[in-house]
């Protein structure tokens, strides 16, 4: 029996035509000659489960969304519902693009390497929304669409023609995803909106950082990620909702909110006891031991033992099981209130051991710990190599390239990374003329008047 082993269908050349011969299971199979790339090769895909009737459809592929946000608040979240198999379709300005294209710390080639990832498992089709006639192209994509994402300041869309009330004229249940600074509603809701000021008004700027310097952040933007995150969840949610009442609605992710979301009690902590949280550095208030210990190779090891049970498995491994028993340590809140003392002690023990011995011991102690990881940790790391956490794509400019995988993963039907950011308007053909149905003439017409 001949078999024919695929990595992926990207591995064959762009404008390929392949006359496939594929032998299995006593039958013969023969295809006709199809042109594949390595932007259609889900095609391949779809040959290989029809003949072994295993399942590669993906759980979100009957899914449409008409992205028409740019950098990272509303992609993002447009990423994740591609991430499972949405057909998203990009729309971005023919002049420019989204500005994200453009973004990032290290640009090889002048090309963003931020691009390839937030914009994956997308199509690119280029529109002037600023124009009527394009503002009658994004009508039509969304009479076939379920999902509108955006994230404009609020009132664009209404400025140009495209409020909800008339896009439900078209579709009723269209789902319409808004993601901005402060949300659609209340006195600051025209006003811009960046992550890092979503993060400064929701609470976690202040926190984060060293008490006696002013608020840091996160080295990501973790403002924009969280609202992209939520209005996810909100999409989903709506369109459950939309499977019993027929009915799109709004979903309003305002990214300050998204970061109040996770500041776990600080408003009760304010409210009933008067507390008001403040920057600690790299511990939590009353948590301990919780910090990153340094070892005698120069690595950096964080230990996390502030349980009880968990602390006395570290007191033992440390050669010194008398720490659980000292009135000082016994206790979760006695060791909160001694953690400074209790810091210095086990990180006189870990600088004189070297790390992955001392991981190896905190592991069999069962103790959490691990290494506070670069990039360059997590590509030699068994662990993420046996989870896939990290996936290599083929890229026109950059070969192979390296991208985090989707999460999270699911028993039955898990989301695939299936090709990176696209170029601008690789697909105006695609969807311009294979989904609206516009002939050569009319996109040339467009073409000519900067539409598209």
């Amino acid at each position: 029996m001949m078999t024919a082993k695929f990595r992926s269908a990207q591995e064959l050349d762009d404008k390929y035509v392949c006359n496939m011969s594929i032998f299995f299971s006593e039958a013969l199979v023969v295809g006709q000659p199809v042109a594949y790339s390595a932007r259609n090769g889900q095609r391949l895909l779809e040959v290989f489960t029809a003949m072994t009737g295993s399942s590669t459809e993906l759980p979100l592929s009957d899914l449409r969304v008409i992205e028409l946000g740019q950098l990272l608040a509303g992609p993002f979240c447009g990423q994740l519902l591609g991430d499972f198999g949405a057909d998203v379709i990009k729309v971005e300005d023919p002049a420019t693009g989204d500005p994200m294209r453009q973004w990032g710390r290290e640009k090889p080639y002048g090309k963003s390497l931020w691009w390839p990832v937030v914009a994956r498992n997308k199509r690119s089709i280029t529109c002037d929304l600023r124009t009527a006639e394009g503002q009658d192209l994004v009508r039509r994509l969304i009479a076939d669409a379920d999902i509108l994402l955006e994230n404009f300041r609020p009132g664009t869309l209404e400025r140009w023609g495209l409020s909800p009330e008339s896009l439900w004229e078209i579709n009723p249940g269209l789902i319409i995803t808004r993601v901005s600074g402060f949300g659609q509603t209340g006195p600051y809701s025209p006003r811009a909106g960046y992550g890092s000021v979503g993060e400064a008004m929701g609470g976690i700027r202040y926190v984060t950082g060293d008490p006696d310097r002013n608020p840091s952040r996160a080295g990501i933007s973790l403002g924009d990620s969280l609202a992209a995150t939520f209005a996810c969840i909100g999409t989903l949610v709506a369109l459950h909702s939309r499977s019993r009442t027929g009915r799109g609605q709004i979903v309003d992710s305002a990214i300050y909110e998204a970061v109040l979301a996770m500041m776990e009690s600080l408003l009760p902590e304010w409210q009933i006891a008067g507390y008001q949280r403040e920057r600690t550095g790299s511990t939590l208030p009353n948590v301990s031991p919780s910090n990153v210990y340094p070892t005698r190779d120069g690595e950096m090891l964080l230990v996390a033992a502030n349980q009880d049970t968990v602390f006395r498995r570290l007191a033992e491994a440390m050669g010194q099981p008398e720490l659980s028993s000292d009135e000082r340590y016994a206790t979760h809140s006695s060791r909160g209130a001694n953690m400074e003392e209790l810091d210095v002690i086990i990180a006189q023990w870990t600088a004189g051991q070297d790390a992955d011995p001392l991981l190896e011991l905190m592991n069999e102690s069962g103790v959490p710990a691990s290494r506070v990881f670069r990039a360059v940790d997590m590509f030699a790391d068994a662990h993420f190599a046996a989870r896939e956490a990290i996936v290599h794509l083929p890229h026109r400019e950059f070969g192979e390239l390296a991208m985090q995988n989707v999460a999270p993963k699911l028993s039955g039907t898990p989301g695939r990374v299936r090709n990176v950011g696209p170029e601008l308007g690789e697909h105006n053909e695609d969807v311009y003329s294979g989904l609206l149905g516009l002939t050569d003439d009319e996109i040339t017409q467009l073409k000519e008047a900067g539409v598209i």
